[in-house]
């Protein structure tokens, strides 16, 4: 090939799952930093996930009725997600006084309509999910997991105390993991990064501009052009603003860069810090794409134009990693996903996860992923929320064994940002300010004498 590629890669990967989580409880006065977590199987069996969470038997619940689905789909753990309960669900238990992230397991096991079951759950009287719809949140698929995480929630008193509302229908819940949350570990050694400490176009060294019409991929309304307007780096942040405007053919226009050709990267940590637009239609995406997009393909012709089309199969065969993604009509609702040939939307299998934070579009929120040959992590701020391990049952599974590059763009619309109910056009314009991009590594241990 004409240029050498730079391909970070982790000499010796330090494993951190989030296996280790015992629900075994921790000495309030004992000042350890250790992860403390809690897990449940509502209505079920002890069990023991494929991250190496260990979820105590039905314990500390009470409410309801215990329901049971055959399948569930969307998740490494389907059997977590078999037991439910549906009702007047509660939840009393003693844990040290702290601080701590809650996530919460769902699956619809009825095949309702948008709106038909509607859930509010409260914290020590505190609501912390507001009428959640667990169907529409799974693209309507019925019997699909959905997990759903609060961070940094406070326990003053030693209680931890949960109880649910229904707007519509009854609450159901089918799982739930407190955990402490810990800064991540300093033992990364930065080996790239973009400060955007200059003014002007992105640095052509590091970044590359997509130009293309609207309709290219997921049916986007925009188009992405490389006119300073849609893309720029000014007062240290690169922005990329997405105006409404006829432009191309198109309705909308907006930005997308990546490193293709720049850098590109196996394995490390990722941070981007970033602050996200609002509003109804706007979908800001930091994401990852291989490097060579061919390697799992089967239908596909040599250098063919994979993107967007119905034919080859370099995407999902290859694999796809959102570090970040934000759709506007769920403003706060932040999600990190794989995508790959096994678990993809269309076999409705989708990995993912999600996080609510409240206020992504007015602070800078850190967006990170630790990415190791054993497994995929994602973060927020350090909380993390979204977990997937390595199969090892082929690249059907896990095509992330091979160099991938970073991508940072705000789609308009598209199938999935119009399926909150379109494009609110009053919005625009819309920006995503990044303040930098760090990509870092971790050395081999030194040498035992």
């Amino acid at each position: 090939m004409d240029q050498l590629l730079k391909i970070f890669a982790v000499v010796a990967i330090i494993s951190l799952p989030l296996s280790g989580c015992q629900s075994e409880e921790t000495d309030s006065d004992s000042g350890s930093d250790s992860d403390f977590v809690w897990a449940v199987n509502i209505g079920g069996a002890s069990y023991e996930g494929v991250d190496g969470t260990v979820y105590e038997a039905d314990n500390s619940v009470s409410g309801g009725t215990v329901g049971e689905t055959k399948i569930v789909k969307g998740s490494q753990d389907p059997t977590l997600y078999r037991t439910y309960r549906e009702g007047d669900i509660e939840i009393a238990r003693a844990i040290p006084i702290g601080v701590y992230d809650i996530t919460f397991h769902f699956a619809e096991p009825r095949d309702y309509g948008k709106g038909d079951r509607l859930l509010t759950a409260f914290v020590n009287g505190t609501p912390v999910i507001e009428n959640l719809d667990v169907m529409l949140s799974r693209d309507g698929k019925v019997d699909s997991a959905l997990t759903v995480t609060i961070p940094a929630i406070p326990i003053e008193d030693g209680e931890l105390n949960i109880n649910f509302v229904a707007a519509a229908g009854e609450p159901i819940l089918n799982a739930l993991v407190v955990q402490k949350h810990l800064p991540r570990e300093e033992d990364w050694k930065l080996v790239w990064s973009d400060e955007f400490d200059y003014t002007g176009p992105p640095d052509p060294a590091k970044w590359a501009i997509n130009v293309w019409p609207a309709r290219k991929v997921n049916d986007e309304d925009q188009a992405y052009t490389a006119r300073e307007k849609n893309l720029r780096v000014e007062n240290g942040h690169l922005i990329i603003e997405a105006f409404k405007e006829q432009y191309d053919n198109a309705e909308y226009t907006s930005g997308r860069v990546y490193t293709k050709g720049k850098d590109d990267f196996l394995y490390g940590r990722f941070e981007v810090r970033a602050k996200l637009p609002a509003g109804k239609g706007t979908w800001p995406a930091i994401w990852m794409l291989p490097n060579n997009p061919f390697k799992y393909a089967t239908t596909c012709e040599p250098g063919e134009d994979w993107q967007g089309s119905a034919i080859c199969d370099a995407w999902p065969n290859s694999g796809e990693i959102d570090i970040m993604e934000h759709v506007g009509y769920e403003m706060g609702h932040v999600h990190g996903t794989v995508h790959n040939e096994a678990y993809y939307w269309a076999k409705w299998e989708q990995r993912k996860g999600r996080i609510l934070i409240d206020d992504v579009a007015d602070a800078f929120h850190t967006y990170a992923l630790e990415w190791t040959p054993e497994e995929i992590q994602v973060f927020v701020d350090d909380h993390l929320y979204f977990v997937y391990v390595n199969e090892n049952n082929g690249w059907q599974t896990w095509p992330y064994d091979q160099p991938f590059n970073l991508i940072h763009n705000i789609a308009v619309g598209g199938m999935w940002g119009r399926s909150g109910g379109g494009i609110d056009d009053s919005i625009f314009p819309q920006r995503m300010e990044v303040d930098f991009v760090r990509v870092y590594q971790r050395e081999a241990p030194a040498a035992a004498d």
